[in-house]
């Protein structure tokens, strides 16, 4: 699953941050992504959370967003 391989690449986080990022991405991924667009997703979930969003819910839903450059 491309959220659980991101976690290994971005740091270590606890069991429960694990479920909560795992929680966001099952919720935010859509029928037919790509693979690449999963991954995507998968960094934005972890790029939204280091940067301090830990609210399930405002998590999803800026995740679901593109990242702002």
């Amino acid at each position: 699953m491309p959220i659980n391989r991101k976690i290994k690449e971005a740091s270590h986080f606890t069991p429960s941050e694990v479920r909560l990022l795992g929680r966001v991405f099952e919720q935010a991924k859509r029928e037919g992504d790509s693979e690449a667009n999963r991954e995507a997703l998968a960094s934005r979930i972890i790029a939204n959370y280091m940067a301090g969003i830990t609210d399930e819910a405002e998590l999803l839903a800026l995740s679901r967003q593109p990242l702002g450059r």
